[in-house]
């Protein structure tokens, strides 16, 4: 995990690079990370508690695939890796996954809070509440499931937001940095209101992407920590 001051020292070398190649930092950051470029085995790498797959009591090294439902208790939570996406799931949560070989197409959320970060160019992907249809390409992506309402923040890239009980009702968000957060209603006369930025950190993603060797597209601003 890169700490304040390991980020700080990256984004200045980053900078540094930038001017001398003439670059700007988008190109030296994906110049860095074609030179560093480390993605983990797909597994659990950080977990508290009670954290289970498949109904089985996980562990540090676990493996996670498409297929498996993992859940976790009472003051408990788990960051794990799917091929080339990452997942941080907190306490009191269910999610399954869905798909083929290390490659997550669909993540059904019944219960709880789900921060995820998810490799560009791959597609399409699927997210499922029991209010909520989210249809997701390459984005960070954080979510609170309720019997009747899913809050979705796009913390950056593009995302479709529709309502189960009111597919005709869509709306498309593209986002930098956290700018439309979203409630997405079980009741059709709802559907889907503008909501505050929650329960979610900048540092969090910034951890996230790191597993899989990425950097998330907003650092070198201002970091931002949200909270309740």
């Amino acid at each position: 995990m890169l700490h304040d001051a390991d980020r700080r020292r990256l984004l200045r070398r980053l900078l540094s690079f930038a001017a001398v190649t003439g670059l700007g930092l988008t190109g030296a950051l994906q110049v860095a990370l074609a030179a560093a470029r480390r993605p983990e085995d797909s597994g659990i790498h950080e977990m508290k508690g009670d954290v289970r797959v498949n109904r089985l009591a996980a562990r540090p090294g676990s493996l996670v695939l498409p297929g498996d439902v993992i859940t976790t208790g009472a003051d408990s939570h788990a960051i794990f890796v799917v091929g080339l996406d990452a997942y941080l799931l907190r306490e009191r949560s269910r999610m399954e996954l869905a798909g083929e070989k290390s490659l997550v197409q669909r993540v059904k959320l019944t219960a709880g809070r789900l921060l995820s970060v998810l490799a560009p160019g791959l597609g399409a992907r699927r997210f499922e509440t029991t209010a909520a249809v989210i249809g997701v390409r390459g984005t960070g992506l954080y979510l609170e499931a309720e019997p009747t309402r899913t809050y979705a923040c796009t913390c950056y890239g593009e995302t479709v937001l529709s309502a189960v009980r009111a597919p005709q009702h869509r709306e498309v968000v593209r986002t930098k940095h956290h700018e439309a957060p979203r409630y997405i209603y079980a009741d059709p006369k709802r559907v889907i209101e503008k909501a505050k930025v929650i329960n979610h950190t900048d540092d969090e993603l910034i951890m996230l992407e790191e597993l899989v060797g990425r950097i998330p597209p907003f650092v070198g601003e201002p970091v931002t920590s949200y909270t309740v």
